[in-house]
């Protein structure tokens, strides 16, 4: 049965293909996509797939930055690591999970004056920038990254914590991997562990 599936939406997506074929340009443009992030896809299908999303939206972009030489628009697109990814799958990716949230108690506190903006950059208390991947763990790097600051705080020392020891550790906590999770989860397993492992011991791979 999965057979018989998965060779009707291989049918589908060559006869997509042939109803918009691909130029030789827009394929120069696909390798060259592969070769500079390094893509790679499980099978023939899932490449064939992946190549018509990326095409697709590669012409989107050659449309819309027409139209910014034309004076119709303000700003250009560019081709980026997600240009094999549809507008679906990216918003189900990186734009924040969507499983059930625990009720929480808010606490307020009205004294005191506060500043306008707070960097916490200069002070060397944030790790150089991260990636997170093809992968929905916003919520690991979130939880990291408020973390590292606080320890530079109260020991001088900066030090990147593991992202992949919440998301393949944390799931009793309610976490799920590359589908989403909360960082009040992830505290309460770095609570209960009694700690987390840095990066450099336990690096992140961009899977469950």
């Amino acid at each position: 049965m999965v057979r018989v599936i998965t060779l009707c939406l291989l049918v589908c997506c060559w006869a997509f293909a042939a109803a918009q074929p691909i130029s030789p340009s827009e394929g120069q443009e696909w390798e060259r996509f592969k070769t500079t992030y390094g893509k790679s896809y499980s099978h023939k299908e899932e490449e064939l797939h992946r190549r018509l999303v990326f095409v697709n939206n590669f012409r989107a972009i050659q449309e819309h930055n027409k139209k910014y030489e034309e004076g119709k628009t303000t700003f250009t697109l560019k081709i980026n690591k997600f240009a094999d990814l549809t507008s679906e799958e990216f918003r189900k990716l990186y734009n924040g999970y969507k499983g059930k949230t625990p009720s929480s108690q808010v606490y307020t506190n009205e004294g005191g004056d506060l500043p306008a903006s707070v960097d916490w950059r200069p002070k060397g208390a944030v790790t150089p920038i991260k990636n997170q991947g093809q992968c929905g763990s916003c919520w690991a790097f979130s939880a990291t990254g408020s973390l590292e600051g606080q320890v530079f705080l109260k020991k001088g020392k900066l030090v990147s914590l593991s992202e992949q020891n919440l998301m393949d550790c944390s799931n009793d906590y309610g976490n799920e991997g590359c589908n989403g999770g909360l960082m009040d989860q992830a505290f309460d397993y770095i609570k209960d562990n009694k700690g987390i492992d840095t990066e450099e011991s336990y690096p992140y791979e961009a899977e469950d």
